[in-house]
């Protein structure tokens, strides 16, 4: 069992009951899955981009990448059908508790100038955040680095909306403003 799932099991779901004592159990929020997906548009005229940021993601993630294609042709974007076009990771269990208590304690404070996240959800439960580099995690070796990436990242709960989101978040440690 993961360090920060047991502490939600313990500590943060008997804070949620008390806070909420007109709730039953199954509806307090709880957070259901991480995605982290990274879109590699420019980054594919390189041949090796898709190979080496897949490597990436799965050093960071624990698991491998799926790989993201273009549903139809659009000559504007010089996409043509079934191109690659990103890279995503769906994490569940025991892989998104620990995912979470690292970012938490581990990389949010390697991101330069960081001062929180805002608390500003998407209006349904969901938190949503972009990062610009990949180099901020421990496990990427700087030296096989050979170009940056960004990556969004997307908390999804069963919050139903924002104010329960962040709530949950704050009581599991996300760094907020």
């Amino acid at each position: 069992m993961s360090r920060l799932y047991k502490k939600f099991k313990e500590e943060i779901a008997p804070q949620q009951r008390e806070r909420h004592p007109n709730r039953c159990a199954m509806e307090l929020p709880v957070l259901k899955k991480i995605v982290i997906s990274m879109g590699l548009g420019d980054a594919l005229k390189d041949k090796n981009a898709l190979g080496e940021h897949s490597e990436e993601l799965k050093l960071l993630s624990g698991q491998k990448p799926v790989v993201t294609k273009t549903k139809n042709a659009i000559s504007n974007f010089k996409l043509r059908e079934d191109q690659p076009v990103g890279l995503m990771v769906t994490l569940r269990g025991k892989r998104m508790y620990d995912f979470f208590d690292r970012f938490c304690n581990i990389v949010a404070p390697r991101i330069r100038d960081f001062r929180g996240f805002n608390k500003k959800g998407d209006g349904r439960g969901n938190y949503s955040f972009g990062l610009t580099d990949q180099q901020i995690f421990p496990e990427i070796n700087l030296d096989k680095v050979k170009r940056t990436q960004g990556m969004n990242v997307t908390m999804v709960t069963t919050a139903q909306n924002d104010e329960d989101c962040v709530e949950l978040l704050t009581l599991l440690g996300f760094p907020f403003k």
